[in-house]
């Protein structure tokens, strides 16, 4: 009854776990990524405070209002503000010239533009890094199924040879050197279940979920990564459209444009126009008067400022260029890697993992059987088990440089 009811517990436990695990394809993974990932959603707030500053530069300059009244009138006591008494009343508005209030509001349009090709570039690098460790994570967890059958084939082969030892048929020799084989094995997997847990680590952190994730990937979504379509000249073309990070560049270099014209827009300096009425102290009584006031740019016209703006666009004009040629390097060594992964892959794939599967199949029957020696049976679990595992290593290596490609170009080239 009792172990009963500890595998009922078991299955339940284990099945509650499976509930909890969020199972996701890579598109899948890309869509929760961009509805949850905290660093995403923050990046929006940026972009809505560019263009908060857009609309106050729209504004108007507020007009200004003043009164002046009679404190004390010798004649008459405090506060003379009647009807023979005296105040007055200015109004002022500022007038600015050379239309810098057009040039400030260019300079925001083309800073929130900036900010939004930040945020696409925080999304580009992220989600290269979301797709590199969910492609990781799958092949991981590959390794770990192999490892989990291997130790579970060993541990009974060890109990078999454990009975055969008490028997005395075989010796111990041949018993410790099978438990070293499974405690080599358990190790191994125990690091590669440490690489998996970071992995998830990361996972959940781009997801923003505290739920398991299961990499799920069928043949179609491995397929699809091949470069048959592109060339390098195309490739090229498309990063210097694409790149958010080198439109980035771009828009610091309109920036600095922009800023020198309204640092030269600055110089001209603005009026200050209005009017006043004085009820008592003026040549006449209700005097209505206009006025106006322009400051004149004898010792200021703002030399220091245009000659930074000039140098700013000579500084981000060479950023932007050396941007572009940063751009056309990367997308050459990213195909320069997609080409030698490829190379590598097409050298091992089918026939060669068909061989080690076949082998590794009736190894054990053999080796049970004395078809085989002692020797010959652990040299060929370690080399199967460091071959599948490169395999599988090599297969998720593939993937990440096509993402990388996809990372340098700026767009999605394997859908």
């Amino acid at each position: 009854m009792r172990i009963y009811l500890t595998g009922l517990f078991v299955l339940l436990t284990t099945a509650l776990h499976a509930q909890d695990t969020l199972r996701l394809s890579i598109r899948q993974a890309d869509s929760l990524f961009l509805q949850n990932n905290l660093e995403v959603l923050a990046e929006k707030y940026q972009i809505d405070i560019a263009k908060s500053v857009e609309i106050q530069d729209k504004l108007w300059n507020n007009p200004t209002f003043g009164v002046e009244i009679s404190a004390y009138n010798p004649s008459r006591g405090a506060l003379d503000v009647g009807k023979n008494g005296q105040k007055a009343f200015t109004i002022q508005q500022l007038i600015t010239r050379a239309g810098k209030r057009n040039k400030q509001v260019a300079l925001d349009v083309e800073s929130t533009r900036k900010t939004e090709f930040q945020f696409y570039n925080l999304i580009r690098t992220l989600k290269f890094e979301l797709r590199q460790i969910f492609f990781e994570s799958y092949y991981l967890e590959q390794t770990i199924a192999l490892y989990d059958n291997q130790i579970s084939t060993l541990r009974t082969t060890v109990t078999a040879f454990d009975r055969e030892y008490n028997r005395k048929n075989i010796s111990l020799k041949e018993v410790v050197r099978l438990k070293a084989l499974l405690f080599e094995l358990t190790n191994e997997r125990a690091n590669i279940l440490f690489e998996l847990q970071e992995n998830q680590r990361d996972l959940r952190t781009l997801l923003s979920t505290e739920q398991p994730i299961k990499s799920l990937v069928d043949s179609t979504e491995i397929q699809r990564y091949h470069l048959d379509r592109y060339n390098i000249a195309s490739l090229k073309e498309k990063a210097l459209q694409s790149r958010a990070d080198l439109k980035v560049a771009q828009s610091e270099t309109k920036q600095a444009e922009l800023n020198y014209t309204l640092q030269k827009a600055l110089a001209k300096p603005d009026i200050q126009v209005g009017a006043v009425y004085d009820q008592a102290s003026n040549y006449v009584n209700n005097y209505f008067g206009l006025n106006a006031s322009i400051a004149l740019p004898f010792f200021n016209r703002n030399q220091g400022n245009i000659r930074a703006a000039r140098s700013s666009i000579s500084y981000y004009k060479t950023a932007e260029n050396a941007k572009q040629n940063t751009v056309s390097n990367e997308v050459d060594a990213a195909v320069q890697k997609v080409g030698i992964a490829d190379k590598a892959f097409q050298s091992v794939e089918g026939q060669f993992t068909d061989q080690f599967q076949l082998l590794n199949n009736g190894i054990y029957d053999n080796f049970q059987k004395r078809n085989i020696s002692l020797l010959e049976f652990i040299d060929f679990i370690e080399t199967y088990n460091e071959s599948i595992k490169e395999y599988n290593r090599l297969q998720a290596d593939r993937i990440k440089v096509y993402e990388e490609l996809n990372y340098v170009v700026g767009e999605e080239l394997f859908n």
